[in-house]
């Protein structure tokens, strides 16, 4: 069902969204024995220079060596999560997004994954993994304030289990809700 509504992975990685730097993330999604769909998240270590403390998708840069967007997303999450590319089966994708301070160009890409798969993170750039309920994500939907670096916004958020998505992950969020 969900596949139908997701976009080509070859025609996402065409589209142009504004930054310098692309960048990729998968979106793992597994479906629990109650037929609850649930999302993997991590969170970043709060010492890091870049995106300290923020939940995201894995995922990062693309390197020389990637075959593609694709390719990068399934390698940055086996470093980060210790998930091997083989136990991904790969959906679709998302509309791609751009970051706005960091200057980030991000391709998503959604992948089925089996629950229960036991997670490896990379200590030096995760504190932890977050497994979250869809229709939870769903629920803690709100316009939020935030101050970022001493400047207030507001934003659109998702507040899930005292744990807060926002920024380009919460647009990452956004899009897969209205596919699914």
């Amino acid at each position: 069902m969900l596949r139908g509504t997701l976009l080509d992975p070859a025609a996402a990685m065409r589209l142009t969204v504004p930054g310098p730097r692309r960048s990729a993330v998968l979106v793992p999604l597994y479906v629990d024995a109650a037929g609850a769909a649930h999302l993997v998240f991590t969170e970043r270590r709060a010492d890091l220079r870049r995106h300290a403390g923020e939940i995201s998708f894995p995922g990062g840069r693309s390197e020389p060596g990637d075959a593609d967007l694709r390719a990068t997303a399934l390698r940055e999450t086996q470093e980060e999560l210790g998930l091997p590319p083989e136990g991904v089966e790969l959906l679709g994708a998302l509309q791609p997004t751009p970051t706005f301070v960091t200057g980030y160009a991000i391709y998503p890409f959604v992948g089925l994954i089996e629950p229960g798969f036991r997670w490896v993170p990379q200590e030096r750039e995760v504190a932890q993994v977050l497994e979250l309920p869809l229709e939870a994500v769903r629920a803690g939907y709100a316009r939020r304030r935030l101050v970022r670096r001493g400047m207030p916004f507001r934003t659109d958020a998702y507040e899930t289990g005292g744990h807060l998505v926002w920024g380009a992950t919460a647009r990452i969020v956004a899009d897969l809700l209205e596919r699914v």
